[in-house]
């Protein structure tokens, strides 16, 4: 060999181990080069700064893989009776020649790394190790965001349904039972039609603090959306344990909450069901709780219900008048009556409401109270009530000219385009809009009273009537007779009936509300007269309107004719 060989392969060597350093020196991580010996041959400034290495591994030559194994299973994720496990483990995949990759998490600052180790040729290896701490942490916000409510932060539906899943599967190891509590909040519509939505979340934000305040850390506490909740409870004793949680939660929620200044009054209603009796699995324990709320809320709100099995059964025969209700709207199966309105001073028929009817074909007729409240919650009741305007109108526009029809309105007709529909159906009748008269409640106010009085305000404009119903029943009647000038107050029939036993509170409402409506100019109608002594108590105190039974009961379109030729010579005392 020529004497310059050695030195040009000494040379050659130099510049690829120089070259090496470089590269592992700007390696963006750190990387270590482990011998067949399994000690550290080359190790750059940045793996020893990621794994924090002492000097004393370098004090007395390079130090051992097991050594840095043991060193960072120490401070990382593992307890003290898994890191030699963990070691172990490493040692024999390295023995084995297999490369590998894993997460390591440093508990002492909280460090992710990404641990890649690669076999060489001549026995030894090459480990990389990153930080990937803030890749990290944005997946396990991502990851958190995908099962947590965006809002207060509580697990969503997903995570309810997976949780949920896992201990029905595991009830059957257990002797505890899993119960399910389904709740929704009283009167929270109100609040954040009133107020608006961001005080509608804030109080949102506010009642979900309070749920965690009432359960256990073993329990879940979920937002399914909108003012919908579930808690899921692990019990040894249902349904003591349950129930005795459900008062929790109603005795928090009835407590005020304070918002941005903003006092707030709402409640809760909760369903019971327990796994596995009413149900084993995610579908039918769900339904079997929602089933249940809604028998709660049925009696009345603020109050929690366990599941029963005639539930389902009422559920379903719901669902089935449901469908019925659908097909009744479609086929023109619906009809209105008439009861006719008297009044007092001429006693001639001035007007009659239109009360819808139902004829099934197989179940003969169907009383208003089993299916308003059904259409109410779908929402038929928008179809149902233009259909209402619209056969109404059309009726009575062949009445004598003097006489007015007068249609009940629900709160979600007021969320449609009503203006429009109550304009089209004068039209295409040719009633005049002063023989139209709406009548609305005041729980149609209290849902979005700005924008219902703004509606009333544009009906009033065209020449509509409009009446404010069932007076006297709700707590802010007086103030909504000061928002709108009401053309008519109708005194519920509960003050009414009273007059028959001559109760002196029915009397003075009742000459209290007819003095009302003189000062404001305001006609007064008195429902469910049923007596001749009844009528005499309201003439006397000054009624100026009548409806009820002592008349008439409501009738079909076909029968009214023969009221209105006879007006003139009959008299409602007559009746």
């Amino acid at each position: 060999m020529a004497p310059e060989e050695p030195e040009k392969n000494h040379k050659l060597l130099s510049e690829r181990t120089s070259l090496l350093q470089v590269i592992i020196d700007n390696f963006p991580g750190g990387i270590a080069y482990y011998d067949k010996d399994l000690r550290v041959a080359v190790c750059n400034d940045k793996a020893k700064a990621i794994l924090d290495l002492p000097e004393r591994f370098f004090v007395n030559g390079p130090p051992r893989y097991e050594d840095i194994l043991r060193f960072n299973a120490e401070r990382g994720e593992y307890g003290p009776g898994d890191v030699e496990a963990h070691v172990a483990r490493r040692l024999a995949i390295v023995a084995a020649r297999q490369p590998y990759r894993n997460e390591q998490r440093m508990r002492r600052d909280g460090t992710v790394l990404d641990v890649i180790g690669h076999p060489i040729e001549d026995g030894g290896f090459i480990t990389t190790y990153m930080d990937i701490t803030e890749r990290y942490l944005a997946e396990t916000r991502i990851a958190h965001m995908a099962y947590h409510d965006e809002l207060t932060d509580l697990p969503n539906r997903l995570l309810l349904r997976e949780r949920l899943g896992e201990l029905l599967l595991n009830n059957g190891h257990r002797r505890q039972s899993v119960a399910v509590l389904s709740l929704d909040l009283d009167r929270f519509k109100e609040v954040n039609d009133a107020r608006g939505h961001a005080i509608g979340d804030a109080l949102l934000k506010s009642v979900a603090d309070r749920l965690r305040s009432c359960v256990r850390e073993t329990d879940l506490v979920a937002r399914l959306g909108g003012d919908e909740f579930t808690v899921v409870h692990i019990s040894a004793d249902p349904p003591r344990e349950a129930a005795a949680l459900a008062n929790r939660i109603i005795e928090a929620m009835s407590i005020p909450f304070h918002v941005q200044g903003h006092r707030l009054l709402i409640g809760t209603s909760i369903g019971i069901a327990i796994a596995p009796s009413d149900g084993s699995d995610i579908e039918q324990i769900l339904k079997s709780s929602d089933l249940a709320l809604y028998g709660a809320k049925s009696d009345g709100r603020g109050t929690y219900c366990f599941f029963e099995p005639e539930m389902n059964t009422r559920m379903q025969a719901r669902y089935a008048l449901e469908m019925d209700l659908r097909e009744a709207l479609e086929r023109e199966q619906l009809e209105l009556h008439y009861q006719p309105v008297v009044n007092l001073r001429t006693d001639q028929v001035c007007g009659c409401e239109a009360l819808l009817r139902w004829q099934h074909p197989q179940r003969g007729r169907i009383s208003p109270a089993d299916f308003i409240p059904i259409a109410e919650a779908t929402g038929l009741i928008v179809p149902i009530g233009e259909w209402v305007l619209r056969q109404a109108c059309g009726e009575a526009a062949t009445w004598p000219a003097g006489v007015k029809v007068a249609v009940n309105l629900s709160a979600l007709q007021f969320k449609t385009n009503l203006v429009q529909i109550v304009v089209s159906a004068l039209a295409s009748s040719g009633l005049a809009p002063n023989r139209l008269e709406l009548e609305i409640t005041e729980s149609v106010l209290l849902s979005d009273s700005d924008r219902t009085l703004a509606t009333l305000r544009q009906l009033h404009d065209l020449g509509v009537q409009v009446a404010l119903d069932d007076f006297g029943t709700g707590y802010s009647s007086l103030g909504y007779l000061r928002s709108f000038p009401f053309d008519k107050i109708k005194i519920d029939r509960c003050f009414i009936s009273d007059l028959s036993q001559e109760t002196p509170d029915a009397i003075a409402i009742l000459r209290a509300v007819t003095q009302l409506g003189r000062d404001l100019g305001m006609r007064t109608t008195a429902e469910g007269v049923e007596t001749a002594e009844q009528l005499s108590v309201i003439r006397a105190e000054g009624c100026t309107e009548m409806q009820g039974y002592l008349f008439s009961p409501p009738v079909a379109a076909t029968a009214l004719p023969r009221f209105f030729p006879v007006q003139s010579k009959r008299s409602a005392s007559a009746a």
